[in-house]
């Protein structure tokens, strides 16, 4: 978790996946996350560590998940700070997140970076799309209107659900579109 608001992005996919069998998770957080995580929601970052099977200092350059050799399926930066984007994107690996996706990106796992600026300027963009052409999938947290949500928790759980997509996990987040046939029948 880097320090981009929307923390909850972050927090809902430990708890999700703290559910989910042979899943073992690393959480790393920046110094702004911790912040976030206090500003913005009723956890502390002693709760959201907690959530996590293992927990690494954004400073320890020298963990296991800074090794190639060491064996995952992929990371998710959520929320992705526009800082911690552009240090991916050039690969200037300062800290732990940005040394382990860097690692993910080398070794061709799946990186997948939830960024929540808005708006966004070209020097932005072109930072997105330098991360996307080293193999990260960048998935920023767009409301699904289709889903007729009815609280932040509904856009919360969606995101989260349709980032599990990309690592083959469904834990029953995602309302799936059955086709505007359908989203009509369901209207009346």
């Amino acid at each position: 978790m880097s320090g981009a608001s929307g923390a909850i992005y972050g927090i809902r996919l430990l708890e999700v996946l703290k559910d989910v069998a042979d899943v073992e998770t690393h959480l790393v957080m920046s110094d702004s996350a911790k912040l976030n995580i206090a500003v913005e929601t009723d956890f502390s970052a002693k709760e959201v560590e907690a959530l996590a099977d293992h927990v690494h200092s954004n400073k320890d350059i020298g963990a296991s998940i800074a090794s190639g050799s060491f064996r995952t399926d992929g990371m998710v930066i959520a929320p992705c700070a526009i800082k911690t984007l552009s240090a991916i994107a050039n690969s200037y690996a300062d800290s732990l997140i940005v040394r382990a996706a860097d690692v993910i990106l080398k070794e061709r796992r799946r990186l997948v970076l939830v960024p929540r600026e808005t708006p966004l300027h070209t020097g932005h963009c072109e930072l997105l799309l330098k991360a996307s052409q080293l193999g990260a999938v960048i998935a920023p947290p767009m409301p699904a209107h289709y889903i007729k949500p009815q609280t932040i928790d509904d856009l919360v759980n969606h995101h989260v659900g349709r980032v599990l997509d990309l690592f083959d996990i469904d834990p029953g987040l995602v309302q799936r579109w059955q086709g505007v046939q359908q989203a009509i029948a369901d209207a009346k």
